[in-house]
């Protein structure tokens, strides 16, 4: 078993980052989750949102890794289980994720924490960590390093994909406002000619 682990700061509040979160996929720094699925939603009695999602995703592997495991394609389908819970109250967000494909061969299991940052409110901290195992395999230990190497990829992949997702949410956001401040200036406009 492979432990990977990394912490990030967002320079942004924590409900900005939570809503990008939730809203990440699909983008175009990571192309491979190309279909996500909402399975269950509720809120619980303390207020926390619990989500279970579907993703859809196009798994490439190291040639090497193909290879040793034996796949006839370099790409293939795979699906994650990918379960999350919003406390408001507390400002965290949990996203608990598992492949639920290929269990046999690989697992893992990654979870990601966002908290504000404990000395600036305008900052958000995400610390993520994955476990990795390949099953039943020669050079399995290789495997997963080769799989901790790709998971650090990725995740600066998903940085740069939260980044991009806030960048359009806050473009949406300005677009809808000036849209609502020129809504209200036309019928104002049409008051104040009729009142000449």
């Amino acid at each position: 078993m492979k432990i990977w682990s990394s912490e990030h700061i967002f320079h942004h509040p924590w409900e900005t980052v939570t809503k990008a979160a939730m809203q990440k996929y699909p983008n175009p720094m990571n192309p491979s989750v190309f279909g996500v699925d909402v399975l269950k939603r509720s809120v619980d009695t303390e207020g926390r949102l619990h989500s279970t999602r579907l993703l859809s995703t196009e798994w490439g592997l190291p040639a090497m890794a193909k290879s040793i495991i034996g796949f006839g394609t370099s790409r293939t389908c795979t699906y994650v289980q990918e379960h999350s819970v919003v406390d408001p109250k507390e400002k965290t967000l949990q996203l608990q994720s598992t492949n639920i494909s290929f269990t046999n061969l690989v697992s893992v299991d990654e979870k990601l924490t966002y908290k504000p940052h404990p000395q600036d409110p305008q900052k958000t901290v995400l610390t993520q960590e994955a476990l990795i195992s390949v099953k039943g395999i020669s050079l399995s230990s290789y495997l997963e390093g080769l799989m901790a190497k790709t998971i650090s990829v990725n995740a600066g992949k998903g940085r740069e994909a939260m980044e991009w997702v806030i960048r359009r949410l806050n473009t949406e956001f300005e677009e809808l406002t000036a849209t609502a401040r020129s809504t209200r200036l036309v019928p104002m406009a049409a008051a104040a000619a009729a009142d000449k």
